[in-house]
């Protein structure tokens, strides 16, 4: 299936959002976009597994990374995308409406239409960004070709409701583990419950209260929370190993070695393995091209509390912002859908920006 960029960002979106690319499945939706891209003269391209680069090199002043990863979470009934109308505005609904091709759709129609930017730009798209980092394409590329990344601003086109969300909060996930001893439940006096010995765990977790923390003029909210819990062999065991997979949201102004003391601070006692870590990112907003960009879109700067990729670039020195349409509260939710309105206001402020016009 081919991508025609000669529709609107709207119908482009569409047909996006229709290619099954759950994160591990992305080739045939990274071909497609390779092959529009590599139609364009103006554009360098550089493929790297399921990650797609495409550059311009006009001996600008300055150059921007503009970037969105182009898997889903797994698909729940909630394809083929479709039209909807809620209080008299016009919705894409579907899987990947929201998280992120909307904003993929945006940036692939730019890239092949501007080809005479104010400034050189980057486009990427990349692979695997919704489960662990270790295979995200982004840090892939990273890791064997950074001269890439090399830019004065990036933009992530994460959904932000249209408007723009500096940084992001850092992300731990660990396990936390009670131990027991099997026996058979009849006679459960001659074991020890794992189980109930996760009670303790539990109870902290709902006695934790999150933190606000300013960082750099925006408010970052923190969250500790319990996302999965396995433990039990069978119905008359009693289980000698509780696991509960806590998930740690934390705010830019700290580290991972900072996010990882405070959560085994918060577990003292217990067994705790980190799993997946990912520092944040601070908001990037002082330098001068980010204040234009703000300026330009008529945007004001908010905080992104959920981790995106942005970390990667501000870990790398570069200031980078997330911008693009939807709701990031209907991420992952079986009644994902975008507006069709944010979707033009994006791709007018995109454009705008990088004509000066």
């Amino acid at each position: 299936m081919a991508l025609d960029p000669s529709v609107s960002s709207v119908e482009l979106t569409r047909a996006i959002c229709d290619f099954h690319s759950v994160s591990g499945d992305e080739a045939a939706l990274a071909d497609a976009i390779e092959e529009v891209v590599r139609r364009c003269a103006h554009l360098e391209v550089i493929r790297h597994g399921n990650t797609i680069v495409a550059r311009t090199d006009l001996g600008r002043e300055q150059r921007v990374v503009i970037a969105g990863h182009i898997d889903t979470v797994p698909i729940n009934d909630n394809l083929p995308t479709r039209d909807m109308e809620i209080d008299g505005e016009a919705y894409l609904w579907g899987r990947g409406t929201v998280d992120m091709k909307a904003g993929v759709a945006v940036q692939l129609k730019l890239a092949v239409e501007l080809t005479e930017p104010t400034a050189d730009i980057t486009w990427m798209w990349y692979d695997n960004e919704e489960v662990e980092a270790t295979k995200n394409g982004l840090g892939l590329l990273a890791a064997v070709r950074p001269d890439l990344f090399q830019a004065d601003f990036a933009i992530l086109g994460e959904p932000s409701n249209g408007e723009v969300e500096g940084g992001c909060n850092g992300t731990l996930r660990v396990v936390v583990r009670t131990h027991g001893v099997r026996a058979h439940s009849a006679r459960s006096w001659i074991g020890e419950n794992a189980i109930h010995g996760a009670a303790p765990v539990l109870a902290r977790l709902a006695e934790y209260r999150a933190r606000e923390v300013p960082v750099e003029g925006l408010v970052y909210r923190e969250g500790l929370n319990a996302v999965k819990i396995s433990g039990g062999v069978a119905g008359n065991v009693i289980p000698d190993l509780c696991e509960v997979e806590v998930n740690y949201r934390f705010a830019p102004s700290k580290d991972v070695a900072e996010a990882e003391a405070h959560v085994r601070s918060v577990f003292a006692g217990f067994e705790v393995e980190v799993t997946d870590a990912s520092d944040g990112a601070r908001p990037g907003l002082d330098a001068p091209i980010a204040r234009d960009f703000l300026a330009a879109v008529d945007g004001e700067a908010r905080p992104k509390y959920g981790w995106t990729d942005v970390a990667r670039f501000s870990a790398l020195g570069v200031p980078a912002v997330n911008y693009g349409p939807g709701d990031p509260h209907l991420a992952h939710h079986d009644e994902e859908r975008v507006p069709v309105a944010q979707i033009d206001a994006v791709e007018r402020g995109l454009r705008a920006w990088l004509t000066a016009s």
